[in-house]
């Protein structure tokens, strides 16, 4: 027993030490492989940035005539203006309004300035002043966002709810799942957009949106319609437990002659005025409910705020040519650089077999 104990100690620490060796070159490797990440980056960085370096001046040059150019004719090109609307369509017209903004822009890029003009009701000459319409989605708050995804949730099944958080309902949004849209419409001249809101307030009126109005007040007829009976029959069952009350006061303890020592006294009807008042009440809050929706849904939509009297000079750095054009030329000069490189090395690449 005292001679194997000693061999078997050794083999322990022999194993132990393999161990340890082969974790120590699995760590070098991993650094070894992260130190390779960040050289090759490090390497990505000093390439990109060694024309930039080499050829400094030409490029100078190259973007500072850009710039001069580009401020030379913004100073001379005819200023463009911007105005925006916020609308709430209803009854599912912003799907044309979202199709009619992209329509308008197809007749402003082929000039067709007569049907402009119709489509808006202004003339030829300012029909020509208008450059483009963008629309995008709010702008809304956090609270609406809420209460929408509120809404959500109660129309989709109970055993997806917990799977869809507040932040993925956010995420997932697209610009129609909005109820509130800004629409922006650019011109070249600064007075034209209260007269563009025409143009607009056709596009919600459209076939769809009548059909759904009119299945809506249907519906709305119907159901008031069921409320007011109801309410009828309940005004009835109360009038017919005042007239019982009544005759019982009247009366009061009517004795039969039975020809027994105890005189019968009649018994009183039982009747439910509470649980009626209490029907009345969840009736008449639901027709007021329901009153609600027709006065907040009547019209086809709302301007909540409608187009600028006088449109805003459009002062995007974007939208200037002064930086504009430096920036486009500067991307010309890296894409044409790199195909060049890319060029020179397959030209110069050697298979070897």
């Amino acid at each position: 027993m005292s001679d194997k104990t000693p061999q078997q100690n050794d083999n322990e620490e022999i194993d132990l030490g393999q161990l340890f060796n082969a974790i120590g070159r699995l760590f070098e490797k991993l650094f070894n492989f992260i130190g390779k990440i960040f050289k090759g980056i490090f390497t990505a960085i000093i390439l990109i940035l060694k024309p930039l370096v080499e050829h400094f001046k030409l490029i100078a040059v190259v973007l500072m005539a850009a710039a001069i150019i580009g401020y030379i004719v913004d100073k001379f090109k005819e200023p463009v203006y911007t105005s925006s609307m916020i609308v709430k369509p209803y009854f599912d017209s912003k799907y044309q309004l979202v199709n009619n903004v992209d329509y308008f822009n197809a007749l402003i890029n082929s000039k067709n300035l007569k049907e402009i003009s119709k489509v808006f009701e202004i003339d030829t000459l300012n029909a020509s002043n208008i450059l483009e319409f963008e629309i995008e989605a709010g702008p809304e708050t956090q609270n609406d966002l809420l209460i929408e995804y509120d809404e959500y949730l109660q129309d989709i099944d109970t055993s997806l709810v917990k799977d869809f958080s507040f932040e993925k309902f956010v995420e997932n949004r697209d610009m129609l799942s909005s109820s509130i849209f800004s629409i922006t419409a650019k011109s070249k001249s600064a007075n034209i957009f209260p007269q563009l809101e025409k143009g607009f307030i056709k596009t919600f009126e459209n076939k769809y949106s009548k059909k759904l109005k009119q299945k809506f007040d249907s519906i709305y007829g119907v159901e008031k319609a069921n409320y007011l009976a109801q309410l009828q029959n309940i005004d009835k069952l109360q009038n017919m437990y005042i007239e019982i009350k009544t005759s019982e006061a009247n009366n009061g303890k009517l004795q039969l002659s039975t020809g027994s020592l105890l005189p019968l006294s009649q018994e009183k009807v039982e009747t439910k005025e509470f649980e009626l008042f209490q029907e009345e009440v969840k009736i008449r809050q639901a027709l007021k409910n329901l009153e609600e929706i027709k006065i907040e849904e009547q019209d086809y939509y709302d301007i909540i705020a409608s187009f600028d009297e006088i449109g805003k000079k459009d002062s995007r750095v974007l939208s200037k040519l002064t930086f504009l054009l430096p920036l486009i030329i500067f991307s010309i000069m890296v894409i044409a650089y790199a195909l060049m490189n890319i060029f020179k090395f397959i030209k110069n690449y050697e298979y070897n077999t």
